[in-house]
């Protein structure tokens, strides 16, 4: 699917940063894109962060109008907090949504070039597995697992996308209309893993761009052995379910 001639105006973007205990970033996420996109918006998802994140993200919003914030009642997930969003903006105008982070890895000045690339795409992937695509600061044992848990699924998926678990995204609202995001129950690395599967099973073209991902210099890692053993089975179960499809339908022929 192409989009020739489709150009994306960045007052329609919606910039979704899901926050747990980012006091110390989120400032300066949010001064990054007004800086870099300035007539996109921004809607911050809290999930009732115990350091006061929400409250600082309601004054900014309250200095700022193109700043929204979205309280939830507690830490439910990276993936509830982005499909709560979502939903919070396909309730309004926008037409192209961002995933992005608030702890400074994702860099804004990467957002131009993400949705340049959208004006012919369903989705972007900022990636840091692609030419041009880096890493920074992040200990060997964080950049061995990205890269095998990429491979692995990459592997069993029977995917092109080289970074499947990227975080620093772009899509456009009939993309994620597309997806069926009710069905959507995956959090962490494995929400990611699991709506690229979707978007290249339904026949979308998805793009990828290389950035230069930033480990964090402030707050703590959200990444836990939790995180890992659910995009662990739940990779290996889409795997098997799509090789028994594949036999299933060859028996049926």
């Amino acid at each position: 699917m192409t989009h020739d001639g489709d150009s994306v105006m960045s007052e329609s973007v919606l910039v979704v940063i899901p926050t747990y205990n980012e006091l110390a970033s989120l400032p300066a996420a949010i001064a990054g894109v007004r800086s870099t996109v300035p007539a996109a918006h921004i809607l911050v998802v809290d999930d009732a962060s115990p350091d006061g994140t929400g409250r600082l993200a309601d004054a900014l919003a309250a200095a700022d109008p193109a700043v929204h914030v979205l309280h939830r009642s507690g830490k439910q997930g990276l993936g509830a907090a982005y499909l709560a969003g979502f939903r919070w903006g396909m309730g309004r105008a926008y037409e192209v949504f961002v995933e992005m982070d608030a702890d400074g890895s994702h860099r804004p000045e990467h957002l131009p070039i993400m949705l340049s690339a959208i004006s012919d795409a369903d989705a972007v992937i900022g990636s840091r597995w692609i030419p041009g695509g880096s890493v920074q600061n992040s200990p060997r044992s964080r950049i061995l697992l990205s890269r095998g848990g990429n491979t692995y699924a990459r592997l069993v998926l029977g995917l092109q996308v080289r970074d499947v678990t990227a975080g620093y995204r772009a899509y456009r609202r009939s993309a994620l209309e597309r997806i069926d995001l009710r069905t959507v129950e995956s959090q962490g690395y494995c929400f990611q893993v699991d709506l690229t599967r979707r978007a290249v099973k339904a026949g979308m073209l998805v793009r990828e761009i290389p950035i230069t991902f930033v480990e964090r210099t402030a707050g703590e890692s959200k990444m836990s052995r939790a995180i890992v053993a659910e995009a662990l089975w739940r990779v290996t179960l889409w795997g098997v379910q799509d090789r028994w499809r594949q036999v299933s339908g060859r028996r049926g022929d």
